[in-house]
């Protein structure tokens, strides 16, 4: 009897074939072994991928530790946006694009290419946003220490692919994140509630816009904004990616400071990032902790302000403000 096998389990085995780590071979074999015609044709091909898989398994089962978790990634830049979603919805290549082609990822026509979290930097106006790409999830698999990427996000952005059937993937996304307790919504971050440990910003992020069927976006609108926003972006095109990096800064609740020394003029490339409602006080302390001991007061330049006004270290901070420290 012949296999006939499908489009999905040649990418699969394609993918497999490629894999450089134990982890990608095994997210490969789970792939094929999910999407193998089930006949008697195929038995022994089944047979053959579960011997594999136990295998693989027994191997990093008895693999020393490897350190710290792989799975973890550091802050950097103004915030950290995560993004996660269900096999091939295009991550990888908005990250890609995001970041102006610096992002190490594998961008690929075969799902599982993405063994763990990759971190990006990605730039909106003099600032800088981290973007992590990160492995795909489906109903039966989420790679053991992912949900801990997640939780771990200040935004996380749910992924779908608008060109295929987004309504049907954004309900199996949430189910998985939500089976996990993680409650999903789009606010500013000063807007979570500090004493709920499932409360998590998120917005719903629509790619390939420009392959999109007639109307699929605005279903997803219909149905989920505003509690979750909807943008579309086109990682091809690069359509809507500017406003959905904005989006995100927006979601940060952060604001952006300068600073100058006395007689010199502000220093207008490198801001200091700091979270709305933030005080000279607090800014002092991000510079140097000694500084803060040492401050006595802060001169300020602000639209609608005499110039170099003098504030005390309470003055709270706005986006955009120019700050001199006095010691």
């Amino acid at each position: 009897m012949p296999a006939n096998l499908t489009p999905d389990y040649e990418r699969a085995d394609a993918a497999y074939k490629a894999a450089t780590t134990d982890d990608e071979r095994m997210a490969a074999l789970r792939e094929m072994a999910a999407t193998i015609p089930k006949h008697k044709g195929t038995e022994k091909l089944q047979a053959d991928i579960k011997h594999r898989l136990s295998l693989l398994r027994k191997k990093v089962s008895k693999a020393p530790s490897r350190g710290p978790d792989p799975f973890y990634v550091p802050h950097a830049g103004a915030g950290q946006v995560v993004l996660a979603g269900l096999p091939n919805v295009g991550k990888s290549h908005l990250v890609l694009t995001a970041s102006q082609g610096h992002a190490p990822v594998k961008v690929t026509d075969y799902p599982f290419a993405t063994a763990l979290p990759v971190p990006a930097m990605v730039s909106w106006q003099d600032i800088q946003m981290e973007f992590v790409d990160t492995p795909p999830v489906t109903s039966d698999h989420v790679p053991p220490g992912l949900f801990g990427t997640f939780r771990n996000a200040d935004i996380l952005a749910l992924v779908v692919d608008a060109s295929t059937d987004p309504l049907e993937e954004t309900e199996e996304l949430l189910a998985i994140l939500q089976g996990r307790e993680m409650a999903l919504r789009t606010v500013t971050r000063d807007q979570l509630d500090p004493g709920n440990t499932h409360d998590y910003a998120a917005l719903l992020v629509a790619t390939k816009a420009d392959l999109a069927m007639p109307g699929a976006i605005e279903t997803l609108r219909e149905l989920y904004a505003p509690g979750l926003e909807v943008w579309s972006v086109s990682a091809t095109t690069g359509e809507g990616l500017p406003a959905l990096t904005e989006r995100c800064w927006q979601l940060l609740a952060a604001i952006r400071i300068y600073t100058k020394e006395p007689g010199q003029p502000a220093d207008m490339k490198k801001p200091f990032v700091l979270f709305a409602g933030s005080t000279i006080d607090d800014l002092a302390t991000e510079i140097h902790r000694d500084l803060a001991a040492r401050l006595r007061f802060a001169k300020l330049w602000r639209p609608g302000h005499p110039p170099g006004l003098q504030v005390q270290r309470t003055e709270m901070l706005h986006d955009g403000d120019i700050v001199e420290l006095h010691q």
